[in-house]
C-alpha cells in the first residue's frame, strides 16, 4: 500500500508542486489549504506523514501541531514543518512542540525525499518499542476503568499541598487548576486541566508529598484511580510510561517557559500569554476570535500580579479593542493580534 502524505500550504504553486513530485515517487497525497481543513483532514485519513506550512490562515502551522498531538488517533504521526522562517526561535519552538523536522523554502526534490524517508526509517526503527495508537488508546481506556467516577461542585478543593498522594486523575469533563498557595494569601496557578487530561500524576511518579494544590474551576467530572493500580499499570504497560513521560516532559517544559516569562516578560504582555492559554485549554473552537471565562482572581494567578494589574490591563486591551467584555465572559477579537503583542 502507498504511503499516505498530508500536505497542509496555503501556497497553491507549492502545494500543488510538492503534491505532484510525491505523486510521481508513488506516494498518495493528499492536500489542504490551510490548517483548519488540515487537522481535518488529518483525522479523517490518518496519513503516515505530514508536510505544513507555518504561517498560515484560519489556524498557523503550530495550532495544527497542538491539536494533532492531543488526539491520541494522529498524536504519533511524523510531522515536518515547511516553513520560509528561518530564525532559530521559530525552529526551535517547532521543536519543542513535537514537531520532527523542518523543510525551509525553496527546498528541492532531493531534500524533500531525504526528510520524509529518514521519519519513515526512524519510525520503522521504533517499532518494536512503540504500539499503535488504537492500542494505546485501549490500555489508556483499561486504565481509566479502574477508577470511580465522581462530580466535584465549582471552586472545590480536590488534593492539598502536602498531602499524601493516593490517586491519579482523570478529568472527563469540566476544568481544573493546580497551583501553589503562598503564606501572604497569594496564589500562583502551575497548570490548567481541560476534558480528557490526566493530572496529579508528578508526585505519584516522584514517589513525594503533593507540591501543589488542585481545584475545579467549574463543576468537574473526574476519575479517581487508584494509586497501586496507576503503578501497576505504568510498570508494566509501555504505552502507558511513554505517554505519562511525554506528560511529564512537557510540564518540565511550560514550567521553565513560565519562569522565563516572569523574569523577562512585561505584565502586558503575560496578561496576554495568559489569555492564549487558558483559550487554548477551554475553546475547542480553533477560530481567531472566541469567548472564555475565568475570574479575575483566577487569571491573576496564572499571570503572577495583583488582581488590580490584570484589570487594568484588560482595561488597556478593551480600549485598543483586543478584547471585549460580556457580564463575566472575556471575548478574545483576534487571537492573533494579542499573541503578536508587544512587551
Amino acid at each position: 500500500m502507498n504511503k499516505k502524505v498530508l500536505i497542509i500550504e496555503d501556497n497553491d504553486d507549492i502545494r500543488e508542486s510538492t503534491a505532484e513530485v510525491l505523486d510521481l515517487a508513488g506516494y498518495e497525497t493528499f492536500l489542504a489549504k490551510h490548517g483548519k481543513v488540515g487537522v481535518e483532514m488529518a483525522l479523517k485519513h490518518l496519513p503516515d506523514i505530514i508536510l505544513c506550512d507555518i504561517m498560515m490562515p484560519e489556524l498557523d502551522g503550530y495550532g495544527v501541531l497542538y491539536l494533532l498531538n492531543k488526539n491520541p488517533k494522529t498524536a504519533n504521526i511524523p510531522f515536518i514543518f515547511i516553513t520560509a522562517k528561518t530564525e532559530r526561535a521559530d525552529m526551535r519552538k517547532g521543536m519543542e512542540m513535537g514537531a520532527d523536522d523542518y523543510l525551509t523554502k525553496p527546498f528541492d526534490d532531493l531534500e524533500l525525499f531525504k526528510a520524509i524517508e529518514s521519519r519513515f526509517k526512524k519510525k520503522q526503527q521504533s517499532g518494536s518499542f512503540s504500539t499503535d495508537s488504537d492500542n494505546c488508546e485501549a490500555v489508556i481506556e483499561a486504565l481509566r476503568k479502574k477508577g470511580k467516577s465522581r462530580s466535584i461542585a465549582n471552586k472545590q478543593i480536590i488534593y492539598v499541598e502536602g498531602d499524601d498522594p493516593t490517586h491519579l486523575y482523570y478529568l472527563i469533563k469540566g476544568q481544573v487548576k493546580t497551583y501553589k498557595r503562598f503564606k501572604d494569601g497569594r496564589e500562583l496557578s502551575s497548570n490548567l486541566h481541560h476534558d480528557g487530561d490526566f493530572f496529579g500524576y508528578e508526585s505519584l511518579c516522584n514517589g513525594e508529598l503533593y507540591a501543589d494544590n488542585a481545584a475545579t474551576l467549574i463543576e468537574s467530572d473526574i476519575i479517581q484511580i487508584p494509586k497501586a493500580d496507576f503503578m501497576e499499570y505504568l510498570l508494566n504497560h509501555q504505552t502507558v510510561s511513554k505517554t505519562f513521560i511525554a506528560l511529564l516532559s512537557g510540564n518540565i517544559r511550560d514550567k521553565g517557559s513560565k519562569m522565563l516569562q516572569l523574569a523577562y516578560s512585561s505584565v502586558r504582555k503575560r496578561v496576554a500569554e495568559a489569555l492564549l492559554q487558558v483559550a487554548s485549554k477551554f475553546n475547542d473552537d480553533p477560530a481567531d476570535s472566541c469567548t472564555i471565562r475565568i475570574s479575575r482572581d483566577d487569571l491573576a494567578a496564572l499571570v503572577g500580579t495583583a488582581c488590580e494589574t490584570v484589570s487594568r490591563t484588560l482595561a488597556d486591551f478593551k480600549d485598543e479593542k483586543l478584547i471585549d467584555k460580556t457580564g463575566n465572559a472575556i471575548n478574545i477579537l483576534s487571537i492573533e493580534k494579542l499573541r503578536n503583542i508587544r512587551q
